[in-house]
């Protein structure tokens, strides 16, 4: 395949990947969506089906990595890394368009949800002082959970520890039996079980810090958040945001590593 081929694949099924996976959170989440309070079960089930149309979309052009863990791990794996630049490329700007899509697709929602003042308003919200206002800059706002994921308890070791074993899971899944014949990412027919997995994942892992298990996929509408211009969005959390970056990584090496010495 193409450098253009993998970056059009991968690109066009990451965006599609964030717009279905953010797309639940924001219908979850917002006011005056017909799923608001719908659960975890439906976020859980929503991402792995947003996984399954991802793949099947984009697995005849690039064999649909769509995540910066999954090309890191089949580097390691094959010793091929060529083309990984352009894999990650596509996968952080299929994240960013896909976030900015769900924008699209929920603006009034996003309008009605953030200038509510239950919503943003309560305790401390007139407290002008510049500790205050410094507080709510570098916190996390009240919709970027919609965006990228952040820890229910705050402790970093743990947190990255969480992302790492999600994200072995995950790779594992892929190169035991999501790899197409060309061992170069997932063909369709493993697509079914890959999103499973990542349903399975979401639902054992995802409590501690919302299963980012893929850099694209936090880092690129994280960055959309920062940018997008949302009425009294709070901050965007940069202090956590390396931990659903590092965190990945590290356990797409280390699922690379467990294939080599176990299954190759």
């Amino acid at each position: 395949m193409s450098s253009s081929d993998i970056f059009i694949g991968e690109t066009i099924g990451t965006a599609i990947l964030i717009l279905l996976g953010g797309g639940v959170c924001a219908a979850v989440t917002l006011k005056a969506s017909k799923a608001r309070n719908a659960g975890w079960l439906a976020i859980t089930f929503g991402w792995g089906f947003a996984v399954l149309t991802a793949v099947y979309t984009s697995a005849p052009l690039s064999g649909a990595h769509l995540n910066p863990a999954v090309t890191l791990a089949i580097a390691i794996k094959d010793g091929d890394w060529k083309n990984v630049p352009v894999y990650w490329a596509g996968q952080l700007l299929g994240a960013m368009i896909g976030a900015a899509l769900v924008w699209i697709a929920y603006y009034g929602q996003f309008q009605a949800h953030l200038t509510d003042r239950e919503i943003v308003g309560g305790p401390g919200a007139q407290d002008t002082t510049a500790k205050a206002v410094e507080a709510q800059e570098k916190g996390a706002g009240p919709v970027l959970g919609i965006f990228s994921t952040g820890p229910e308890v705050r402790v970093a070791w743990q947190n990255l520890a969480t992302e790492i074993i999600g994200t072995i899971v995950l790779v594992l899944a892929v190169l035991t039996q999501g790899l197409n014949d060309k061992g170069n990412g997932l063909g369709t027919l493993g697509a079914l079980i890959t999103a499973l997995v990542v349903v399975s994942i979401g639902l054992s892992l995802g409590g501690p810090t919302g299963y980012a298990i893929n850099p694209a996929r936090d880092l690129g509408p994280r960055i959309v958040h920062a940018l997008l211009p949302l009425p009294n969005k709070g901050g965007s959390d940069w202090g956590y945001a390396w931990v659903p970056v590092v965190g990945p990584l590290i356990g797409g090496a280390i699922a690379a590593g467990i294939y080599n010495v176990a299954f190759a």
